[in-house]
């Protein structure tokens, strides 16, 4: 088995939604177009909220992996690419970082 990579299940997403084998979980979301894919990942968010207020930190992860998962089928299915979403965690780790240089200026004052 070959290490995981998110960049691997992009490409695998992206092949799927070219491809449609039949038989695939992958195919049929995108077949059933952006409402069914939208719902699911409405309801892997709630599987993660109820994992987490339970503190089952094995469930927590399983539903955090599955709303990953439909997050990019949605993705894929909007033409949005891993690098856009890279680009905006960037973007704003540098805010952030910002925002704590002048945070810690100002307890210093």
């Amino acid at each position: 088995m070959s290490e995981f990579s998110y960049e691997g299940l992009y490409a695998l997403l992206e092949g799927r939604n070219k491809e449609r084998p039949e038989g695939s979980y992958t195919t049929y979301l995108f077949e059933k177009g952006l409402d069914k894919i939208l719902k699911k990942v409405g309801e892997e968010c709630t599987e993660v909220i109820i994992a987490a207020k339970d503190q089952d930190h094995k469930e927590t992860v399983y539903e955090i992996a599955d709303l990953a998962y439909h997050v990019m089928v949605l993705m894929v299915a909007s033409g949005i690419s891993l690098d856009e979403i890279k680009a905006e965690l960037a973007s704003r780790h540098v805010i952030d970082h910002k925002v704590k240089q002048e945070k810690m200026a100002s307890d210093f004052s």
